[in-house]
Parts: C-alpha cells; sequence; structure tokens
C-alpha cells in the first residue's frame, strides 16, 4: 500500500461526533460528489473511505444509499466504488453545505458546518479523503497536495488550512486548482491536524532517518574532500622533490628543509599535519603544520627556479 492510502485509511477508522461527521461529509461531498441522471453519486477506490461514508450517511439521516462496485477507468486495477444518494438526496445536501434549498451549489459552506476548531479539522479531514496525497517521506522530496475542482473552494480550504499557519500555496492544473505543502515540519502538523496519529510517527521517524543519513554523506562527501586535498598536495610536493633531485639540487637546501624533503619521499600519502607530528615524534624536534609549509614552499620555490631555468635552455 502506499503511504497516502495508509494515512486514508487511518482516518477513516477515526470516530467523531455529529457535527464532525457533518463537518467530514461536507468536506468530503463538496470535493468528491457530482449530479447523474440516477441521483448524486460518490467515488472512491479505498473500501473502508466507501464504508465510512456510507456509514455517515446512514447514521445521520437514517437512510439507505445505493452502492455498486464498477471496474476502475484509470487502470489501477482496483475496483471502483459507487455511492448513489437518491432518498432525502436535496435534504442531505442542503445540511451538509453542498447546495442551497433551491438547489443552487453553494460556493462554501455555511459558517455553522465549520464554525469551531474540531469542525474545521473534520473538514479537512474530508477534503484529504477525497482528493489528498502525500508523497512517502522515504523519497527524494517531501510533497502534499490536494486537487480541487472549484476555484471558490480552493481558496476557502487553502484558508481553513493557513489557520493552522501551514503555509499553503495554490497552483492552477488543467482540471482544477491543485493545493500543496512541501515543509517537512508543515507536512507533520498537517497530518497531526487531520488526527493522523500514526502517519506522524512514520513521518518523522523516516525524517530523522533521512537527515542522519544526509549528515552522514555530508561528512562523508567533506572527509572524501579533505583527502582528494591531501593527495593533491603532498603529489605537487613529490613533483617539486623531483625535478630538484633530477637538478642535483637537493644540496641547495638548509638541512631542516632536506629533512623535510626526505619525509616527504618516506610518507607520501601523509597530510601535512601527520607529517609534522611524524617528524617531531622520530626526530625529537618538534614542527609545527605551520612550520612544515614553510620548508616545503622554500623547495616549491627552488623547483620553480629549475623549472624556469629548463624553459630558458629550450
Amino acid at each position: 500500500m502506499s503511504y497516502t492510502t495508509d494515512i486514508k485509511e487511518e482516518i477513516s477508522k477515526n470516530i467523531g461526533s455529529k457535527s464532525e461527521m457533518i463537518a467530514e461529509l461536507s468536506g468530503y461531498i463538496r470535493n468528491n460528489g457530482h449530479y447523474t441522471t440516477s441521483g448524486f453519486q460518490l467515488t472512491t477506490e479505498n473500501p473502508l473511505i466507501c464504508e465510512r461514508i456510507e456509514k455517515q450517511i446512514e447514521t445521520l439521516y437514517e437512510v439507505k444509499i445505493k452502492k455498486e462496485i464498477k471496474d476502475s477507468l484509470n487502470f489501477s486495477k482496483k475496483d471502483l466504488f459507487v455511492l448513489t444518494i437518491e432518498e432525502k438526496k436535496d435534504f442531505i445536501l442542503e445540511d451538509i453545505g453542498y447546495q442551497e434549498k433551491s438547489g443552487a451549489y453553494l460556493d462554501r459552506p455555511p459558517q455553522y458546518i465549520v464554525g469551531a476548531n474540531e469542525e474545521i479539522r473534520a473538514y479537512l479531514k474530508g477534503v484529504f479523503l477525497s482528493s489528498g496525497s502525500i508523497n512517502d517521506p522515504k523519497t527524494s522530496r517531501y510533497h502534499m497536495e490536494l486537487l480541487i475542482e472549484e476555484a471558490n473552494e480552493a481558496v476557502f480550504v487553502q484558508k481553513l488550512l493557513n489557520l493552522f499557519d501551514l503555509n499553503v500555496k495554490i497552483l492552477t492544473r488543467d482540471k482544477g486548482y491543485m493545493l500543496y505543502i512541501k515543509e517537512a515540519d508543515k507536512i507533520s502538523d498537517y497530518l497531526k491536524i487531520i488526527k493522523a496519529n500514526n502517519a506522524v510517527l512514520y513521518f518523522e521517524n523516516q525524517r530523522i532517518y533521512r537527515n542522519k543519513k544526509n549528515q552522514a554523506n555530508r561528512l562523508n562527501n567533506c572527509e572524501q574532500a579533505n583527502m582528494d586535498k591531501v593527495v593533491a598536495t603532498a603529489t605537487a610536493q613529490l613533483d617539486d622533490i623531483a625535478i630538484i633531485e633530477d637538478n642535483l639540487g637537493k644540496s641547495l637546501l638548509d638541512e631542516k628543509t632536506q629533512e623535510a624533503l626526505e619525509y616527504r619521499k618516506k610518507y607520501p600519502e601523509a597530510s601535512l599535519k601527520e607529517l609534522s607530528e611524524i617528524i617531531s615524534m622520530e626526530t625529537g624536534n618538534s614542527i609545527t603544520k605551520s612550520g612544515l609549509n614553510h620548508r616545503f614552499r622554500k623547495i616549491k620555490e627552488l623547483a620553480m627556479r629549475f623549472k624556469k631555468l629548463g624553459q630558458e635552455k629550450t
């Protein structure tokens, strides 16, 4: 199962108050339902959501709704559950804030449906059950989205979400609008709002794992970069030493610099810090990394003089 499916199945098991059920139905039906010749239909591929919506309508309005199972048209190989509201259709749609008494569609649900914090959360839960998805935090990017057809509904849902400081953005799509969140901490807060507690724990565990993994990768990359730098420095120093020795110029260096030259040849892969510690230990004469670097500058200068002389002769 996908992470989104896990979330929807988790919140489909939560039980709310009567007002919360109405608010959730409102969020779901306003973003899922549509009129057909046979009545008002709702569709889902998730059997738990189907059962939840069916039970809520039957509990609140004491009606039986028609349920059919059809082949899905999106090639997902899942059955499509179709719920058709026939009995008390207009009363139900008016009560959950889908339409007015006249039958006209409402741009936004009445205030009594989303007038309190718990009802707002329930409405947002219904919207997510209808059209929401969240990337598994194991993937390369954090992303939550809601696909909503009506412009006024999209703006209304965005305002509700941003009451919780979620920084939700809207993009226009070919068939409606996409509300989205890309910040990991905001997605985690959103899951708490719709009461997907197990999904929050999974999300946070994966965030911690990813952060630690990224930190380890950064340290490894840094270590590798340092090693590459050490190798490049040592190779350049050995090249300078080879030029000096080819030109029999070692005697032009003072005794301490000749010592550095011999130790570089003896320990070609050591860093300057490691080499300074080795020389200090083996000779009993303390030398710092900075002091050793000064000696290698003398070696480099002499090597450059020999290179210049060689170029002048040619």
